[in-house]
């Protein structure tokens, strides 16, 4: 069976051009529009690649306000499709209007078929290659995801997903140890979902977000009556996690007196409500997570040593996003494409200045502060690409270097260059040289030399 014949919309109210276009082009599909409502109807059902635009349509016949008005729409609705519009002689400025506003090129009236065939070729052939490439980008950030969800390609944040997949179906208490925004709750639901446990409950709670005369109610429930406002039984979070996972956030933010009963939760795998006086049998893992010193902590008498080793049967230290060459821009590009989906489907990428801003901003705020700033930037961005100014970034000069000797410094900065220009270009190997100014075998024997990865 051959391959469908490639979808051309012409949007143009003469119909004897109507005719002529569709007898000149017997390779393409194409469909017929007079109108603005004919036009926008046939994107949607047919999703044409390529479209074909008279800028003087009903009911300005004369002028130009209509077609833009189909131009704007086509825009929004499918931002990748390729769009020619047409402009009489000494109507110039409104083909760069046109340009300006999103179309592709544009051609003059009257008609020359030929001319007009080359553009349209030009443009099928330049769809595809944009299909392709969005394809292969796509496949290469799945192939760059750890435990379903997490985005990496930080050989950091892989040994912390492997750590946390081998530890997943035993029943051991797992402690994750990193700074705000690293994405510990995310590392939380991966564990549970990696996990013999993943068809119960997944359910999480910010030790530090609720105040402590209400935190004991909340992690074990409490019996009807038993305080003022107690109307009805409620079972806690311990409880609603029965046969799944619970996951406590800033467990250093759990008051000393609390801390027994959840230390005797962990002995004796039983609780009992507030104002209860039954013991209620609970199957549920403990995941916990903290920015804090805990072992700092238990020194100065502030948490329970005995609690802290019954939590960190195995402790995980998150590394932060500075930490992580590479990964930011993996994770902007992400955030990006999602927010770009939802908000502002103009946005198709990052400006040149936005890759290096990001590259070298040092991220205090981790991945929540990536997410809020490229967040931000869509909702804001007028450009098709978002620039450095949309983000609010200015780099600091040069980070510094631990090494201890030259040889390790020049190990370390090429490792770190290497693997924000593979972060870039998304891991494409010819991308990748060029911008690091080598050839495609000395990138090969550097990935080689110091183990990484494309």
């Amino acid at each position: 069976m051959s391959d469908p014949k490639p979808k051309l919309l012409v949007i143009e109210d003469d119909e004897g051009l109507q005719a002529q276009l569709k007898w000149a082009y017997e390779d393409f599909h194409v469909i017929i529009a007079g109108n603005r409502d004919q036009a926008l109807a046939a994107l949607r059902s047919e999703e044409p690649a390529v479209v074909t635009l008279d800028l003087g349509l009903p009911p300005d016949a004369d002028g130009t306000s209509e077609g833009f008005a189909v131009l704007d729409a086509i825009m929004a609705m499918k931002p990748d499709t390729k769009v020619i519009v047409a402009s009489g002689h000494g109507a110039r400025e409104s083909a760069q209007q046109a340009i300006a506003r999103g179309a592709y090129d544009f051609y003059q009236k009257p008609v020359n078929i030929d001319d007009l065939g080359l553009i349209v070729r030009r443009a099928f052939n330049l769809h595809a290659i944009e299909s392709e490439n969005r394809r292969l980008a796509q496949k290469v950030g799945d192939e760059r995801r750890v435990l379903g969800t997490m985005i990496t390609a930080a050989p950091e944040m892989v040994k912390v997903a492997r750590t946390i997949e081998r530890v997943a179906n035993t029943d051991v208490s797992v402690m994750l140890l990193g700074a705000s925004g690293t994405g510990k709750e995310l590392l939380a639901r991966g564990l549970h979902d990696a996990s013999t446990r993943r068809d119960a409950t997944f359910v999480a709670i910010n030790c530090a977000a609720i105040p402590e005369n209400l935190l004991e109610s909340e992690l074990f429930g409490h019996e009807k009556g038993a305080f003022t406002g107690a109307v009805k039984t409620t079972e806690g979070k311990i409880e609603q996690a029965h046969g799944g996972t619970l996951f406590l956030d800033e467990v250093g933010d759990i008051p000393l007196p609390l801390q027994v009963k959840l230390l005797r939760f962990l002995q004796e795998r039983t609780i009992e409500r507030i104002g209860g006086r039954k013991q209620i049998a609970v199957d549920t893992r403990i995941v916990c997570a903290t920015h804090q010193d805990l072992e700092a902590m238990t020194a100065a008498g502030t948490f329970r040593e005995d609690l802290f080793y019954r939590l960190a049967e195995i402790v995980v230290k998150i590394p932060s996003l500075a930490e992580r060459p590479g990964d930011a821009t993996l994770l902007a590009k992400a955030f990006l494409t999602r927010f770009a989906r939802e908000m502002n489907p103009q946005v198709k990428g990052f400006a040149p200045d936005a890759l290096a801003a990001i590259d070298g901003w040092g991220w205090p705020g981790n991945v929540r502060e990536l997410e809020n700033r490229v967040k931000r930037a869509v909702i804001m961005a007028d450009a098709r690409l978002i620039g450095a100014e949309d983000l609010d970034l200015a780099t600091d000069g040069e980070g510094e270097c631990q090494a201890l000797n030259l040889k390790a410094a020049r190990e370390l900065a090429d490792r770190r260059v290497i693997r924000h220009a593979l972060a870039r270009s998304e891991g494409n190997i010819s991308s990748t040289a060029k911008m690091l100014g080598i050839s495609r075998p000395t990138l090969y024997d550097l990935l080689k030399q110091y183990d990484l990865q494309a």
